[in-house]
């Protein structure tokens, strides 16, 4: 490069425009939910045919991934221009709301589906503690060797999630009605949650900030932890990422993930009917549904984890995997719970013992994996070999 040769930074380049390929799938998942709005109702309607169900299914899903992909790309800009712990507090909440939109659309659909929530919530917990952080922690490794992250951070997320997890997936299984919540039970367990989840993202964005950072390369956590001045080049870097770029591209690109959300939204119902359909066609278990809504709302945020990991970014991987699973449960019991009420749906939370050694164990390895200040390759094998028995049990219990 010559001197004084106009060094071209890649974020501001993006930050000037959105991309052709942005208002183009924008413009057809809204194309889609004209068609679904319009027609949905007669091509859904009963007795439905094989090949209908495919065909709705396949554009149904086609539409739903790509704007979820579209989600996570203007969640991905915000995180760039706010810093952590906001960028990915952004990116985590838009994707946690997309299934809770999908979860509510098949609770208040025409099938059986009392379980949803507790399928769902599970098949998150196995995706993403066990298969997406294994990929992450083996990629990262094999790239980059023991990468370092905030401990501190990680045993606050796995501390919510014990508890979290413990109080609306186990804890229903010895109440009164085995399985399910009264009504007084889900009123205050949904509240305390609900409570507990805001106090903890009012922490983290706030005193506790320092816990969700990446500690300075070759630092110790337990140094990092203490409240020193900032370095003169952190602060000028953060206002470098912080100032790149105007207010109105943060708001337009603010827009433009509310616009992707939406199609999602409307969508969803529609979703339902198919899945239902679907899975009762196969005879597959009715646990499949909340895989494969785990699968559809989480595979953009699991790529967008893997390529932390493989950019040596270990601790925007413990944000967006630990983070996404507390905002699932903080997110989604409070939601569901409150649906079953005003509903007079049957909600039923209580895993099965089955389901329960596999939560045990997924936790304690957590537990065992993040407990240092480094990551480690072997325990991303430990991760996969976890997930594949989750694989076998589901079809084979």
């Amino acid at each position: 490069m010559k001197p004084g040769t106009p060094v071209h930074n890649t974020t501001t380049r993006r930050e000037r425009h959105v991309t052709p390929r942005t208002w183009a799938l924008l413009f057809a998942a809204w194309l889609v939910v004209g068609l679904f709005t319009v027609y949905g109702a007669r091509w859904l309607a009963a007795p439905l045919s094989p090949g209908v169900a495919a065909g709705a299914f396949a554009l149904l899903l086609s539409t739903i991934v790509a704007a979820s992909f579209g989600v996570v790309r203007e969640a991905d800009y915000l995180a760039h221009k706010l810093g952590e712990p906001y960028g990915t507090l952004i990116l985590t909440l838009s994707i946690v709301s997309i299934e809770v939109i999908l979860i509510a659309s098949v609770l208040l659909g025409p099938g059986e589906s009392a379980t949803i929530a507790r399928d769902s919530i599970f098949a998150v917990m196995m995706i993403i503690l066990n298969l997406v952080i294994g990929l992450c922690l083996i990629a990262g490794g094999a790239r980059h060797g023991e990468q370092e992250f905030n401990a501190h951070g990680a045993t606050a997320y796995l501390s919510m999630i014990a508890l979290l997890t413990t109080v609306a997936l186990v804890l229903p299984k010895f109440t009164s009605t085995p399985g399910e919540f009264g009504t007084g039970q889900a009123i205050g367990i949904g509240v305390l949650t609900a409570v507990l989840y805001a106090v903890f993202l009012w922490q983290q964005v706030g005193s506790h900030k320092r816990l969700f950072v990446q500690p300075p390369p070759g630092a110790m956590v337990v140094r990092h932890m203490e409240r020193v001045p900032r370095r003169p080049e952190t602060d000028a870097h953060a206002a470098r990422v912080s100032g790149t770029g105007s207010r109105t591209a943060i708001w337009v690109h603010a827009l433009l993930l509310l616009a992707m959300i939406v199609p999602i939204v409307l969508l969803g119902h529609h979703l339902a009917v198919v899945l239902d359909y679907g899975i009762a066609a196969a005879g597959a278990p009715v646990a499949v549904s909340g895989v494969l809504i785990a699968l559809i709302v989480f595979t953009p945020e699991s790529l967008t984890a893997v390529r932390a990991a493989l950019g040596n970014e270990m601790q925007r991987v413990v944000n967006l995997c630990l983070g996404a699973f507390v905002s699932t449960v903080g997110l989604t019991v409070p939601a569901v719970l409150a649906i079953g009420l005003l509903s007079g749906q049957r909600v039923i939370m209580g895993l099965s013992h089955l389901d329960t050694v596999l939560f045990a164990a997924t936790l304690v390895l957590s537990m065992l994996t993040f407990n240092g200040q480094r990551s480690s390759a072997l325990q991303g094998y430990m991760h996969l070999a976890l997930f594949a028995v989750f694989s076998v049990l589901l079809f084979f219990p």
